[in-house]
This record gives structure tokens, sequence and C-alpha cells, in this order.
């Protein structure tokens, strides 16, 4: 193991350490969210979420409070995913089913897979979320999204031990090194040895 090596080596291992980690699962707070407009609309929250480069959103969970502007109105709520560039978007309306204005909490946990989907991120990571109304009948804020989250999840990748701390690459960097330092010294006095006459 040449000493170049080791260098290039301890390099890596310094990057890995100042990379900033971003990985699924995310969680989405939506507390205090309005929802306005049809899909499209400028008046509308939108989010952009970093869920990490080349993620594939497989499942996602939610917990959320809803509170319509006019009865019957929640189910109109909704919110779409997808990546930063909206190509294969995701349509999600917590309260599909309710006929009521809430406030209401829904809850669940829903499998893409299951459903032969997914929403595939690119290379910047970003995961967009747009907070809308399906059917808008006036100006003006038609609901609020009271209290929540939407936590998505990457279920490709299994359980991995946990990543060590930046100090744990250093030491390990630190330890390669000196043991490639110690192998050449080895190496420099085992050459210099055979070069004396007997």
């Amino acid at each position: 193991m040449s000493f170049l090596f080791l260098k290039r080596l301890l390099l890596s291992f310094s990057l890995i350490a100042c990379a900033p980690a971003f990985a699924l699962p995310t969680v989405v707070d939506v507390t205090g969210i309005q929802s306005y407009g049809k899909l499209g609309d400028p008046l509308n929250t939108v989010l952009l979420v970093n869920v990490g480069a080349y993620s594939t959103i497989n499942r996602f969970s939610y917990n959320v409070n809803l509170t319509a502007d006019f009865e019957g109105y929640l189910r109109y709520m909704a919110v779409a995913f997808s990546p930063s560039d909206q190509v294969g978007q995701l349509y999600f309306t917590p309260g599909a089913r309710s006929l009521d204005d809430g406030p209401k909490t829904f809850s669940g946990d829903i499998s893409l897979a299951d459903l032969g989907f997914s929403i595939p991120i690119g290379a910047d990571g970003i995961l967009r979320l747009e907070f809308y109304q399906s059917v808008d009948f006036h100006l003006g804020v038609d609901g609020s999204w009271n209290f929540g989250n939407i936590t998505f999840f990457d279920d490709r990748v299994a359980p991995v031990a946990p990543v060590p701390e930046p100090a744990s690459f250093l030491l390990i960097g630190a330890g390669l090194a000196v043991m490639g330092y110690a192998a050449r010294r080895r190496r420099t006095l085992g050459s210099a040895s055979k070069a004396i006459p007997a």
C-alpha cells in the first residue's frame, strides 16, 4: 500500500465526514399552512424539502389536523408531492371522505409501492410539496392545516449501523496514515540493510 494511496484515502474520509447528511425518513411540519386555490395558483404554499439525492419515496405517513372555511370543504384540501421538476406528481387529499368543515384529524400510513407507484428524486435531492384546493369556490383562504406532519420514507434502504461521528473518521484516517508511514519506513530500512556489505 503506497503512501500516496493512504493520503488519498485520508482525504476521502475527510470529505465524507464534512459532507451534509440528508436522508429519508424526512418529517415535514404542516402547522399553519393555509389552503388557497387550485394546483398552480401563485398563492399556494410550496415547500421544497431536501430528502437526499436519488432517493425514492415509496411510503409516507401522515397525522394532520385540518379546518375548512365552509362545510364539506375538508374533502377539497389537498397536497401534491413531486420531484423539483414536477414530473410524476402524486395528489393526496387527507379528508377525501369527510363531509364536514372540521377541525378534524386524519392519520394513516400509505405504501406507494403496494399501489405500484413511487416518487424518484433527482440529483438535487428536492421533494416539492404544493398545498392546494382540488375545488376552489371563492377567492382567499379556503382552509387551514392547523398542525401535524407528513413523513416520507424510502423503504428500499435496509436499516444500517449508525454513521460514525466525523471525529471517528479522522481517527480512522490518522490511524491508516500512521500504519502507512510505518510500512514505508520498514520497507526503507529493509532495503537499506540489504545494501550494507557484510
